[in-house]
Parts: structure tokens; C-alpha cells; sequence
């Protein structure tokens, strides 16, 4: 089968923070979406909680993909009443006119109704924004395009360092948990390591990260029968 080679990493973290996954191509963005989710101690509101929005920045093809309803359905109305849109930020003869029109006219689709596979390939790498708030910046970068993988579901192949829990405030307050939850003196360790435990923190663990990947499949394969 038919696979990417793919290392995923957190922009500007220092020491970088990274992992190196194999997927089956044919996945839609909202599959890489759900790997990124897994592979970092991110839950883009699993099982319950309210779904930060992320997107799919790709500029170069004035295109979003994205999660943000309100965006796409902003879009939607573009579409239908184009013309008249257009005539009239024309007509205002103005810088924000243009760059409004130039956000308007950026397709928007949502991640469950296009797949990565052209665009990884044609690019070799793609940018991810998850939690506008937070503004985690994901680059995910092609090393390897692989045609005999048998399992239908990611796999962690190798990576380094802790991810962030949701909801930490950036990297900046990353940094300052990490430095709380490790300091048994810290007046707010006890605190910090049960908010932590709410926030299903866990320490950087492969053979988790590959348990919870397994429940991403979305290809069958002789390797899932006889694994």
C-alpha cells in the first residue's frame, strides 16, 4: 500500500518537538488533522468538550481547509452574490477593500472532503494551525513516499521531547508548566499536576501514541488480518 513518510513538528519549540509518522495515502485532511491530534497531547475537544478550530494554510493555492463553519459559510455566501461583492469593495477604492476581497475570494473546504495526497506531493510539506488562541504552528514536512505498507492506520516511527496540553497558554506557558510540574517544592505543583491530569497530560510515550493511532484506520490490508 501505498504510504507517506511524514515528520510532524511544532514550530519555534526549543528543543523542537517532533515525530516522525508513517500513514496510508488517500487520507483526507481531517485524517492528518486526527494523526497530529494523537501524535501530541492534543484533543481537539475528544470525547466531549467544545472543538478548537484549526486550518490547513495553503496560500500558494489560495485555499483554507478548515474546521471554522463560520468561515465556510462565508464563502458559501461569497459564491452566491460574487458580483455584487466584488463591484462594491471595487467601488471603495482601498487597500482593506483589497485585501478584503483577496480573503473572500480564498476557497474555503472543509477538512472531511479533500485529501492531502496532491498537495503533500506537490509541495512536500504543509502547514497547521490548531487553537487560533494557543496558535500552535505545524509543519508538516514529506521525507518519504512508500509503497509497500500494510497496516491501514499511522504509525510512529520516532520522535523527541513532551507535547503541550491543551489549553496551556502557548509555548511561552508551556515552558512555565513544564517547569511547575516537575518541581515538587513549586507552591503550585499540586495544583499544576491536577490540572494537568484533567487535561489527560502525558509525558512523551511511543507505545501510547501507536495504541491510540490504531484507532485511525481507514484502509483494510492483508497486514491488519494477519499482524
Amino acid at each position: 500500500m501505498k504510504a507517506y513518510q511524514v515528520r510532524i513538528e511544532i514550530e519555534y519549540s526549543e528543543p523542537r518537538i517532533w515525530r516522525r509518522v508513517i500513514m496510508p495515502a488517500d487520507a483526507t485532511f481531517n485524517r492528518l488533522h486526527d494523526v497530529i491530534q494523537n501524535v501530541f497531547n492534543f484533543r481537539s475537544g475528544y470525547p466531549s468538550d467544545d472543538c478548537h478550530l484549526f486550518e490547513f494554510d495553503l496560500t500558494v493555492e489560495e485555499l483554507r481547509v478548515t474546521n471554522d463553519e463560520e468561515a465556510y459559510q462565508v464563502y458559501q455566501e461569497f459564491k452566491k452574490n460574487r458580483r455584487e461583492l466584488e463591484s462594491r469593495l471595487k467601488a471603495l477604492n482601498s487597500t482593506f477593500a483589497e485585501q478584503q476581497l483577496k480573503n473572500l475570494r480564498t476557497v474555503i473546504r472543509k477538512p472531511t472532503g479533500l485529501k492531502i495526497d496532491q498537495y503533500l506531493e506537490k509541495y512536500g510539506e504543509l502547514r497547521y494551525i490548531y487553537d487560533f488562541g494557543d496558535d500552535w504552528r505545524i509543519l508538516i514536512t514529506l521525507e518519504d513516499i512508500v509503497g509497500d505498507y500494510r497496516y491501514g492506520y499511522p504509525t510512529l516511527l520516532d520522535g523527541a521531547e513532551t507535547a503541550p496540553p491543551e489549553d496551556v497558554g502557548g509555548l511561552p506557558g508551556f515552558y512555565e508548566f513544564l517547569e511547575i510540574y516537575h518541581d515538587p517544592d513549586h507552591p503550585d505543583y499540586a495544583d499544576v499536576r491536577t490540572w494537568a491530569k484533567g487535561q489527560r497530560f502525558k509525558e512523551y510515550d511511543p507505545d501510547h501514541i501507536n495504541d491510540m493511532l490504531k484507532f485511525i484506520k481507514y484502509k483494510k490490508t492483508e497486514g491488519d488480518r494477519t499482524k
